[in-house]
């Protein structure tokens, strides 16, 4: 019941507040990335949500579109503009995330919905990551974000999938708010965020 019915409630309506309170950030945010990213506020892109089935992830743009000679694009690191790197430390580029919320595509807490490429990577045991609704943060963010491997974060999804329930949505919620105001997990090491994931294998 929790599951289905009184936390996509809570998330739709908490979501519907948030997205008023904040939506002054939201509108001085835009245009600063309008004005320093050539007018690229908006960062879309598909992702796999609950069973897998896919919808349209949206975020704060704080990367550039800058490809090499070969059409590939750069590294995350040098397409990261200045304005992208504050919007990013201080997860201001999740406030979007909010009409993911609204649309039901998404919740507050969950796994992170990744790449449409990565699903015939995981294993039959990763995949259960998507028997839940994705979100904005889970156990995996509070517990290393993007500092820890591939492997170790879809653990942590899987766990949350088994072990989902208010008591530790709300723990998640708290432990996100201190790893915010604490910057912690957001890179790589040696990265602006992670590397692709490529498999279980490599």
């Amino acid at each position: 019941m929790y599951r289905k019915i009184i936390k996509p409630f809570f998330d739709k309506l908490t979501a519907l507040i948030a997205l008023v309170i904040a939506s002054p950030i939201f509108i001085i945010v835009s245009i600063m990335l309008a004005l320093f990213q050539n007018g690229r506020v908006f960062f879309t892109q598909k992702r796999p949500g609950l069973n897998e089935e896919i919808f349209l992830l949206i975020k704060f743009k704080t990367m550039r579109d800058d490809r090499d000679e070969n059409g590939e694009l750069l590294p995350d690191q040098l397409r990261l503009t200045w304005i992208g790197k504050i919007v990013r430390k201080t997860s201001m580029d999740e406030i979007p995330q909010l009409l993911n919320i609204l649309k039901g595509s998404m919740s507050f807490i969950g796994p992170r919905p990744l790449l449409v490429e990565y699903l015939p990577l995981y294993s039959k045991e990763q995949s259960k990551r998507h028997l839940v609704t994705p979100g904005i943060t889970g156990w995996a963010q509070i517990n290393g974000r993007n500092t820890i491997s591939w492997q170790k974060k879809f653990e942590y999804d899987v766990w949350y999938v088994q072990n989902q329930s208010f008591l530790l949505d709300l723990k998640i919620v708290f432990m996100t708010i201190f790893k915010v105001f604490k910057a912690e997990g957001i890179s790589a090491e040696g990265m602006a965020t992670m590397e692709k994931f490529k498999g279980n294998n490599r």
